[in-house]
């Protein structure tokens, strides 16, 4: 399988877990998996409201910290390929790099809070390189979590907002609204 380098630049609000079968494996914690999926508020709590299915996922011994995983943001990981398995997007977060590297990709995860309603699936939307992982949506709340590339963009009914790296830090990158519409293709 190909690798990749994925910069974290915010993640999303559901997160679950899996540890090991056995219960006499002494190392059942130490080996597990956390999964990082969208989700919305729903009567007050964050729920799930899958419209496209997908997560992240963080290997414990990938160096991913479930005990502080806001520490992941800005951190650089080697990861898999996205795939679809089993009609889910899917991104394997394999090992986090010992130093900051220049990122293939940017995971990026959008709030209607923050950018706007963004109209999934309709032309023009995002830029062709970047990719869908996860999507909720129930009534006027929505969150995205995207891969997307340095420069790339997602439009919103706010406008358009490209990701532009930091100069000197390259696998730091943040949403900016511009005035000017890159051309969808």
């Amino acid at each position: 399988m190909t690798v990749m380098v994925v910069a974290i630049t915010g993640l999303g609000s559901v997160w679950r877990r899996r540890f090991g079968k056995s219960a006499d494996n002494p190392t059942r914690f130490a080996r597990a998996a956390y999964y990082n999926t969208t989700g919305v508020p729903v009567k007050g709590t964050i729920r799930t409201r899958t419209k496209v299915a997908g997560h992240a996922r963080f290997n414990s011994v990938g160096g991913f910290d479930p005990n502080c995983p806001q520490r992941m943001v800005n951190r650089v990981f080697d990861c898999d390929e996205p795939c679809v398995w089993q009609g889910q997007n899917k991104i394997l977060f394999k090992s986090l790099l010992s130093a900051p590297w220049q990122p293939d990709y940017f995971l990026v995860v959008t709030r209607q809070s923050e950018i706007g309603r963004v109209q999934i699936g309709s032309s023009g939307w995002k830029s062709d390189d970047g990719l869908l992982i996860a999507f909720s949506e129930c009534g006027d709340e929505q969150e995205s979590m995207l891969l997307l590339p340095a420069s790339g963009w997602i439009r919103s009914d706010v406008g358009t907002f490209v990701l532009q790296p930091v100069a000197a830090r390259s696998w730091i990158a943040c949403l900016q609204l511009t005035l000017t519409s890159p051309l969808a293709g």
